[in-house]
């Protein structure tokens, strides 16, 4: 089974200011894998310079395409300035099978949904599942303003007026994180998707709160730390191969490029799949995913944004 599909772009819509849809259809015109909400592909664009993972946000029950919707980041890296600038309608790209990091857990006695901008999409599958479960969930939805906020018109379509609450940072309304979760039933689980900023401050309430880490869940799209650095050598102990780190390259790049295959998905530090062990050396962490006593540990390190703090690195690749 090959790890990539190849589709097609069928559609591109403005969805919202700074905000696309993808339409992504089968080129060979089979049925597409099937995928649970919450559920991501990564898009592998511009011969493989980038590769992005964006939440699947299309009907679950419907395999004749995928859609994935697009902010146009300002900070862009090249992933969404790319389908937002250079891709047209027709043209193909290759994508992973769909994967999930942010599933939702089954024994939850309410599911408390928080979203900050474009973190909203995972959750457009996520309310797909709990609707046709008659689970009990609630949606809070935070963003800037209107012009800005994607798929308004589909929860409004979607989801009663008990089931949602909007939080317009322009018109001064803002999410009480602390009171939300103070309010919530035993057994309940949170999941938050969105800046670091809104991701920090609903966990922070919820461990305040006394909450289990097993109750608590969130997805982050971007790392927002810089992974470039100065230039460092690293060696692959089971492949025999020394490779030379640019300052402009990634320890993951570097290694992909020499043929060696490392699983990843994210690629923003986040999700963990990169994860290497160390021989030798020392690593400068760079990821939101170890602990800080897991860094302090220096026994592994991320691929994707973690760099040397030595001129030399020995892994267990």
């Amino acid at each position: 089974m090959n790890d990539t599909l190849r589709v097609r772009i069928g559609r591109i819509e403005q969805l919202a200011a700074g905000i696309k849809r993808f339409t992504l259809q089968p080129c060979d015109g089979d049925a597409l894998p099937p995928f649970e909400s919450g559920s991501h592909v990564v898009v592998h664009m511009d011969n493989g310079r980038y590769r992005n993972a964006y939440s699947l946000t299309s009907a679950l029950d419907d395999d004749s395409h995928y859609q994935i919707s697009v902010r146009l980041e300002e900070a862009s890296r090249g992933g969404s300035r790319f389908l937002h600038e250079t891709v047209r309608e027709h043209d193909e790209l290759e994508i992973g099978r769909p994967g999930n990091l942010f599933s939702l857990h089954r024994g939850a006695s309410k599911h408390l949904l928080i979203a900050g901008g474009i973190g909203i999409t995972p959750f457009m599958t996520h309310i797909q599942t709990l609707k046709r479960q008659g689970a009990a969930f609630e949606l809070h939805y935070c963003f800037r303003n209107r012009a800005s906020a994607a798929f308004l018109d589909t929860l409004s379509t979607a989801l009663n007026q008990g089931q949602w609450q909007q939080y317009e940072s322009d018109a001064g309304i803002q999410l009480d994180i602390a009171a939300l979760i103070a309010r919530q039933p035993t057994d309940a689980h949170v999941y938050v998707c969105g800046p670091s900023a809104l991701n920090d401050a609903v966990v922070d309430a919820a461990r305040a709160a006394g909450w289990d880490a097993s109750r608590i869940h969130f997805e982050q799209f971007r790392n927002e730390v810089d992974a470039t650095g100065g230039a460092f050598e690293v060696t692959l102990r089971k492949s025999g191969l020394t490779l030379q780190v640019a300052p402009d390259d990634t320890l993951l790049r570097v290694i992909e490029k020499a043929g060696v295959k490392v699983d990843c998905m994210c690629r923003e530090g986040i999700c963990g799949s990169c994860e290497t062990a160390i021989v030798e050396g020392e690593a400068d962490h760079r990821d939101s995913y170890l602990s800080d006593e897991e860094k302090a540990a220096q026994k592994t390190i991320m691929l994707c944004v973690s760099r040397s703090k030595a001129q030399r690195l020995v892994l267990d690749l």
